[in-house]
């Protein structure tokens, strides 16, 4: 909360309905405006008054009128979409919240819409539509995984691909996989789990569950993917910041026809041993003037999860660069 002080603006509802899906259950959307813009909302019936900085208060006003156009297009809001509508207004692109909707790329479980929910989202998606690789680098929570198997279950719906493959290596992050107990399968399907909840979520469990005991799903770690060729498949492959550059070549090479990769991966999160290089840093550099091959960089910005996630990227980030500078000047 703000300090009653500024400027004050009303907006008004046009159908006063829409107050709980503007503001949310409990006000939960209001409160998350009043946070992330620093400005103070109070909401009568149709009308809500914004107080603040003039700057925030006219953002918030936009966000309200675009809300409103979505809620006039059917479309149900959530807290992702009060985030996204809040990154938008900062950084000058509020204009442009209403075009994500246009396009649905699947439904989920539960009959709902899969749609991008900001503007990184939308460039990942046009690249793997438009490209046979895809390369999505960014910090968790911008929804590389879940976008990657929402893109995969569209395309085999509509009979583009005809299986999916899912994969990522399994690289121990400060655990030793010889000690978790039960056998291959059971050691590894703990690290392939963020994949199991985006495929669970979008399909539900039994359909999932149906496909890959017919293998028309396969998940299974990169290991695996050694000396096939991948026909009629949409590939993905999570956590690629901790492929060798020799896993990475492999994996790459196993594109077969028909068939497109979506390759994701987080390289401020490595967990390979420090003499090993990262396949997806090398790739990014082998590969960035390669046709048919696309690079989206997310960043913090994307973030789809709470806004104290993307304050926490950022402040890792600000912190690794300040020990980075102190290394440097050490050595000088």
């Amino acid at each position: 909360m703000v300090e009653q002080s500024g400027i004050e603006k009303t907006f008004i509802l046009s159908d006063p309905d829409q107050a709980l899906s503007i503001l949310g259950v409990n006000d939960e959307y209001l409160h998350l405006l009043e946070e992330g813009m620093a400005v103070n909302i109070h909401a009568f019936g149709e009308r809500i008054v914004v107080t603040g900085s003039a700057v925030a208060v006219d953002r918030v006003i936009s966000i309200f009128e675009q809300l409103t156009r979505l809620l006039r297009q059917g479309v149900m809001i959530n807290n992702s979409d009060i985030l996204s509508a809040m990154k938008m207004a900062d950084r000058g692109t509020l204009e442009y919240f209403s075009d994500l909707y246009t396009e649905e790329i699947v439904r989920d479980a539960k009959g709902r819409s899969v749609r991008v929910k900001n503007l990184g989202q939308r460039q990942y998606v046009q690249s793997v539509k438009h490209n046979e690789i895809t390369f999505g680098i960014g910090p968790a929570g911008t929804g590389k995984t879940y976008l990657a198997v929402a893109l995969a279950v569209a395309a085999m719906k509509a009979n583009q691909v005809q299986r999916i493959i899912l994969t990522r290596p399994a690289v121990e992050a400060g655990e030793n996989l010889g000690f978790l107990p039960g056998d291959l399968k059971d050691k590894i399907d703990p690290y392939l789990r963020p994949i199991y909840d985006a495929l669970y979520n979008i399909m539900g469990t039994e359909h999932a569950n149906r496909l890959m005991e017919r293998g028309i799903i396969e998940i299974a770690p990169l290991a695996y993917m050694r000396g096939r060729t991948l026909d009629d498949a949409l590939v993905i492959l999570d956590e690629a910041q901790n492929t060798t550059p020799a896993q990475m070549k492999m994996f790459l090479t196993r594109l077969g026809m028909n068939s497109k990769m979506i390759v994701n991966g987080d390289v401020t999160q490595i967990d390979l041993p420090h003499n090993q290089r990262s396949g997806l840093i090398e790739a990014a550099k082998v590969l960035k003037n390669v046709k048919h091959i696309g690079f989206v960089e997310l960043s913090s910005a994307d973030v789809v999860r709470h806004p104290v996630v993307a304050s926490i990227i950022d402040a890792y980030e600000k912190y690794n660069q300040e020990q980075i500078k102190k290394h440097e000047s050490g050595n000088n």
